[in-house]
C-alpha cells in the first residue's frame, strides 16, 4: 500500500495540489504547462471558427450570471463554470487535444479551461494559473493510470467509460478549489463532490453522435461547480476513491493500481510525457496515419493502383477505429471520419495538409469523397500481436499496401509521433498552433497570442490571453 495507516488517496492528492506553488514546479513541468495552454487555445480558436461550440455558448448566454470569466473569441464574461463549459467543449471538439498513455485520456481539454476560468474569476496571476493547471493535469492522468492494469487493460475503456470526462471533472475541481484558496481540506471536498458528478460514455466513438465534444466542457463545468459547492460548505467522503461505494469500485469494479496513482507523487511528474497530437483525429488512428505517410514519402506509388491494404493494431483500439466496419468504411460525417482507421489511412495515402492530415481532410464533403471512400474500402483491419503487447503504452500500427502488380510496401509504427519517444519539435508545435489559430485570427494577432502564452508565468493575470483570442475590432 502506498498510503500510510489513516491516510486516503484523496488526502494525498489534495495535499499535493495544495503544495503545487509556482516556485515548486520543475522547469520541464512549467514549460510543458505553458505549451499545453498554447495548444488548447489554438484548438479552441479553430473549433470556434468551425462553430463547434456555438450550442454550448448559446446555452451559457441564456443562463446568464455573474461576469467573471472569458470565453474564447467572444465578448463578455460569464460565471467561471459556464465559461469553462464552452472553452472545454471547444478544446475537445476537434479531437486535436493532447493524450496521456497508458491512462488513455485527454487531460488538457478539461483542466486547462477550468484553471484559466477560475484564475480569471479569482484574479490569480498567470503563474498561479499554470501551477494549478499543472497539478490538475497530474491528478487527472494519475487517476486514469489507476484504472489501467497490465492483465486487464484500460478498465474504464473496457467498461464503456470515457476516463477523459470522468477524471477531468475531478482534476478540474482540484484546480478550481486551489485557485479559490480552499486549502487541502477544501480541495479534498471539491474532489469528493466532483466524483459524484463525473461521468461520460464512449459509445459515440463507435456508433456516432457528437456528444463526446461536450465531455471535456462538462467536466470542467462540473469540476468548478464542485469547487464552489465545497466553498459554500458542502463536503465529500474521505474514502471517495477506495471506499466500498467509491470511485474505483463504481467505475472499475474495484480493480485499480494505487501505486500508479500515488507513487512518486510530486517527485516524478507525468505532465511532460503527455502526447501532443499532430493530426485532428482519434489518437488510435495516428500510427496508421504515420505509417501511410511514411509509405507515401518513401515510394512512388499511385494510390489508384492499390489493390489491398491491411491495417494492424491493438485489439482494443480496433474496437473504436475498425468497428462497426461498414460505418468506418463510410463515415456519417467528417467528425465520424476522425474515428475511422480505414478512412484516415486512405486520406494519408492520398496526401493531406498541416503536419500530415489537417482539417480539410475531415470535412463532411471530404467524408463523401468517392476517391477516399474507394480506397478506404480496400482497408482490412486485424489484431496484430505485437501491437497488443505494446498497447496502451503506445498506440502502434502495422500497415501493408499491396499494389495491383503484386508489390507490397510495409511499415510498422511502434512509437507514436508527438510523445516522448518521437516528440514534435517546438517549430512543429508552433506550426500546429498557427494552423489552428489562423482559422479565426489574423497572423499578427496569432503571434501576439503565442507570445502572451510564452510569458504567462510573468503575467499578472490570464484575462489578457482571452482578449487576444478576439479578432481586432470585434464587439
Amino acid at each position: 500500500m502506498v498510503t500510510a495507516e489513516g491516510e486516503t488517496i484523496l488526502r494525498r492528492l489534495s495535499e499535493f495540489m495544495e503544495r503545487a506553488a509556482p516556485e515548486s514546479l520543475p522547469e520541464e513541468v512549467a514549460s510543458s504547462a505553458r505549451q499545453r495552454v498554447l495548444d488548447a487555445l489554438g484548438i479552441c480558436l479553430a473549433a470556434d471558427a468551425l462553430e463547434l461550440g456555438d450550442g454550448a455558448w448559446e446555452i451559457v448566454s441564456e443562463w446568464g450570471g455573474r461576469a467573471e470569466s472569458s470565453v474564447v473569441a467572444r465578448e463578455g464574461r460569464y460565471p467561471a463554470p459556464q465559461a469553462a463549459l464552452v472553452n472545454g467543449t471547444l478544446a475537445h471538439s476537434l479531437d486535436f487535444d493532447d493524450t496521456h498513455l497508458p491512462s488513455v485520456l485527454h487531460p488538457s481539454a478539461s483542466v486547462v479551461p477550468a484553471a484559466l476560468a477560475q484564475a480569471e474569476a479569482s484574479a490569480a496571476s498567470g503563474a498561479e494559473a499554470m501551477a494549478a493547471a499543472a497539478a490538475g493535469l497530474e491528478i487527472c492522468v494519475r487517476l486514469g493510470m489507476g484504472g489501467y492494469l497490465p492483465d486487464a487493460g484500460n478498465i474504464f475503456f473496457e467498461k464503456g467509460w470515457h476516463a477523459t470526462s470522468i477524471c477531468g471533472a475531478i482534476a478540474s475541481a482540484a484546480a478550481g478549489a486551489r485557485l479559490l484558496g480552499l486549502g487541502a481540506e477544501g480541495i479534498g471536498h471539491a474532489m469528493g463532490i466532483a466524483s459524484s458528478m463525473a461521468g461520460g460514455l464512449i459509445e459515440s466513438n463507435r456508433a456516432g453522435g457528437t456528444v463526446k465534444r461536450l465531455h471535456c466542457g462538462w467536466a470542467a463545468h462540473a469540476g468548478l461547480s464542485a469547487a464552489r459547492l465545497a466553498q459554500h460548505g458542502y463536503t465529500g467522503p474521505p474514502t471517495v476513491f477506495e471506499g466500498r461505494f467509491g470511485f474505483y469500485n463504481a467505475f472499475c469494479d474495484g480493480r485499480y493500481d494505487e501505486e500508479a496513482i500515488l507513487g512518486g507523487l510530486g517527485e516524478r511528474w507525468e505532465v511532460p510525457g503527455i502526447f501532443f497530437k499532430p493530426y485532428p483525429a482519434n489518437h488510435y488512428t495516428h500510427a496508421g496515419i504515420d505509417a501511410a505517410l511514411a509509405i507515401r514519402a518513401r515510394h512512388d506509388l499511385n494510390p489508384d493502383r492499390i489493390a489491398r491494404i491491411r491495417l494492424g493494431g491493438a485489439t482494443s483500439a480496433l474496437r473504436t477505429i475498425g468497428e462497426p466496419r461498414e460505418e468506418k468504411l463510410r463515415p456519417q460525417s467528417g467528425y465520424h471520419a476522425q474515428f475511422s482507421g480505414p478512412f484516415t489511412v486512405a486520406a494519408a495515402l492520398l496526401g493531406g495538409g498541416g503536419l500530415g492530415l489537417s482539417f480539410e481532410d475531415f470535412t463532411d464533403e471530404r467524408a463523401r469523397d468517392p476517391r477516399v471512400l474507394a480506397l478506404a474500402r480496400k482497408v482490412e483491419t486485424y489484431a496484430d500481436p505485437e501491437c497488443d503487447r505494446i498497447f496502451p503504452m503506445q498506440f502502434p500500427a502495422a500497415l501493408s499496401v499491396e499494389m495491383e502488380d503484386g508489390t507490397v510496401f510495409e511499415e510498422r509504427v511502434l512509437v507514436n509521433r508527438g510523445g516522448p519517444g518521437n516528440p514534435l519539435t517546438d517549430d512543429e508545435l508552433r506550426l500546429k498552433f498557427r494552423i489552428n489559430a489562423e482559422r479565426a485570427l489574423p497572423p499578427g494577432r496569432v503571434e501576439q497570442l503565442a507570445a502572451a502564452c510564452d510569458a504567462l508565468a510573468d503575467a499578472p493575470g490570464v484575462a489578457g490571453l482571452f482578449e487576444l483570442t478576439r479578432a481586432e475590432g470585434s464587439g
